[in-house]
């Protein structure tokens, strides 16, 4: 008996792909980055100024935004911002301004990565998909997550503090969920970037801003943080009142040693100086 051959289609139907929004007035790199995230795999729709990328996420309720930060109409920290208004939706910021500031604007209105022109489409496409998987991996399994008055649900995503529900970012709720899994550990932004961001490369100041943004929720003054220490040099501290009730209760408690030479600070957010780490070669510049 002869069976009929079966056809393999190595992409998924249109209509199945994640959406992306691929919002930039210059029509060269637009079509560069749209045919990359076609090639790997993405339903691509492009828009070249602001105001049409505000209407067309809320008519086609895209997976993930590549925003440029320079745009005719509205700029991108104002799409990034009236993007994020309905609920969390990830955003890849795209930017041909070298200043750190404009870089940290981007992330502070809730842009989930940035990338810098000239970039490598290959590394633009990696960036979307880790933050694609990010957004999109399965809840952690287990309990609700408690510390003083903070308290996480992982399974929904819940996070409250003193009973009242905080509005976090994707990465902000992982970047919490992850201290609370290791109360009073000093936590290099290194090992952050890699384990609640996913990266095994990128600018640290990435964290630097995270961490931030999170002390303005969940501390009482942000400025002497209490729940988040800096240790100079190394990172960060969480250290809950009552650590010992955070996630397994097996951590130690507050004001334990900090390691040999670590020295505590609660004023700021001076953490190490981001490395500076090279961008790949690049195939997109600004026109």
């Amino acid at each position: 008996m002869s069976s009929a051959p079966v056809s393999v289609s190595p992409t998924p139907p249109r209509d199945a792909r994640r959406r992306v929004l691929v919002v930039d007035d210059d029509p060269t790199v637009a079509e560069v980055v749209a045919s990359y995230l076609d090639r790997a795999g993405f339903a691509v729709e492009r828009v070249a100024d602001g105001p049409s990328a505000v209407a067309r996420a809320a008519a086609i309720r895209p997976d993930l935004v590549v925003l440029d930060l320079m745009l005719p109409g509205m700029d991108g920290l104002e799409v990034c911002r009236r993007l994020r208004e309905p609920g969390p939706l990830p955003v890849v910021m795209l930017t041909a301004r070298g200043d750190e500031d404009d870089r940290i604007l981007g992330l502070e209105v809730g842009a989930d990565d940035y990338v810098t022109k000239p970039f490598s489409p290959r590394e633009l496409v990696l960036r979307v998909e880790s933050v694609l998987r990010r957004a999109g991996s399965p809840p952690a399994a287990g309990p609700w997550l408690r510390a003083g008055s903070l308290a996480l649900d992982p399974a929904a995503r819940r996070a409250l503090r003193q009973g009242e529900e905080l509005a976090l970012t994707i990465r902000e709720f992982d970047l919490l969920a992850f201290f609370l899994r290791h109360p009073g550990r000093v936590l290099g932004r290194e090992e952050l970037m890699r384990r609640v961001w996913g990266w095994e490369f990128g600018d640290l100041s990435t964290v630097t801003v995270h961490v931030r943004r999170l002390r303005e929720k969940v501390e009482d003054d942000p400025a002497r943080p209490r729940l988040i220490s800096t240790v100079w040099g190394v990172g960060y501290r969480f250290d809950p009142a009552d650590v010992g009730s955070a996630a397994d209760g097996t951590g130690p408690a507050a004001g334990t040693d900090e390691g040999a030479g670590a020295h505590l600070a609660r004023e700021g957010d001076a953490g190490p100086a981001p490395d500076g780490t090279a961008s790949p070669p690049s195939e997109v510049r600004d026109a």
